[in-house]
């Protein structure tokens, strides 16, 4: 990557960069929510959430998180899109909903405008990428300073990520943990090394469940697994000491080997906070990206189910469930 370069119009801030990889990889890492939540904000900053509806009139919605815990979000418009080559949109402060909000929400001065606009285009040259951000309508002085600041710190992020074990290809978790607080769900996906069959067999075959699903500290047996619409299941996990941790629910959906949905209920917490968790598998060519959307009664459900480490125990099975299909698919051959 070549250094930053940067210059200021009268109310433009331009930026731009030289990446060592192929177009369609930046590109991919600016319309991917996957992608865009590894490098979006500066130094220090995390991004837990970015959906992008990605059409002439499609609205995007990113969430930036300090190091100190406090989200800002942002929202805007799509106004042109060339694929490979080129992005156009509004640019504006959000709340967690996507409403647009004054930049004095955040506690900030001065005449900040509610709506900007942001052009972005992407020149392929010799196997590189000159990537050219153009910001229009930052008024001029500290608050364009450190906006410039801001995204060349965002795209320092981006150039690590793209020097990932595959060239191009963003480094990321292999498993994304997705909180939705206001649509009151927890995302999880991830790309399986394994036929769509393979993954479903492994998720719905009563004999492999005790092979990957929960942490390794703990030993699952099957009590129950009716696969059926209306039928119902419970699974019982044991800890090293020998206590026990009961779940069960009712399947509402089956479609093999593409769909299924079911209700979730954890057995030592009293009755009345059941969720629905539905698992979609998309073939991908020999490879299966596998989507779990969780769906919460009410805010206090899910911040108890996050408070008490869903997160960190869904990726470890994921994990257990990545092995096993490597396993499986070694078999075969």
């Amino acid at each position: 990557m070549s250094p930053a370069g940067q210059s200021q119009g009268r109310e433009e801030l331009i930026i731009t960069r030289i990446f060592d990889v192929p177009r369609k990889r930046v590109w991919r890492a600016w319309t991917e929510p996957g992608h865009v939540m590894r490098w979006w904000g500066p130094k220090g900053f995390t991004s837990p959430f970015a959906r992008i509806d990605l059409r002439v009139g499609g609205r995007y919605l990113y969430c930036m998180r300090s190091p100190e815990g406090r989200d800002f979000w942002s929202t805007g418009v799509y106004r042109e899109i060339i694929p490979v080559k080129k992005i156009v949109s509004t640019d504006s402060f959000a709340d967690e909903k996507g409403n647009v909000v004054p930049a004095s929400h955040y506690g900030m001065s001065g005449d900040w405008p509610r709506e900007l606009l942001v052009t972005v285009t992407f020149e392929e040259q010799n196997g590189k990428t000159k990537m050219t951000l153009r910001h229009e309508g930052i008024p001029p002085g500290e608050m364009r300073e450190s906006t410039g600041a801001g995204w060349n710190e965002s795209f320092d992020k981006l150039a690590e990520g793209l020097r990932g074990p595959e060239k191009g290809e963003i480094t990321m978790p292999k498993t994304h943990f997705t909180v939705q607080r206001d649509e009151l769900k927890v995302i999880m996906d991830r790309i399986f090394d394994a036929p769509r069959e393979a993954v479903w067999k492994a998720i719905t075959d009563p004999k492999a469940i005790p092979k990957w699903w929960g942490p390794r500290s703990q030993a699952t047996t099957v009590d129950k697994m009716d696969l059926r619409v209306g039928g119902s299941w419970r699974y019982v996990s044991r800890d090293e000491a020998g206590n026990e941790y009961g779940f069960h629910g009712v399947y509402k959906e089956i479609d093999p080997p593409k769909r299924i949905s079911d209700t979730f209920n954890f057995e030592g917490i009293p009755p009345g906070h059941e969720l629905v968790e539905t698992v979609t598998l998309e073939n991908l060519g020999g490879r299966t990206r596998m989507t779990t959307v969780s769906r919460y009664a009410n805010v206090e459900d899910l911040d108890g189910m996050v408070a008490s480490g869903m997160e960190s125990g869904a990726v470890e099975s994921w994990e257990r469930l990545a092995e096993l299909l490597e396993k499986m698919q070694a078999t075969r051959k």
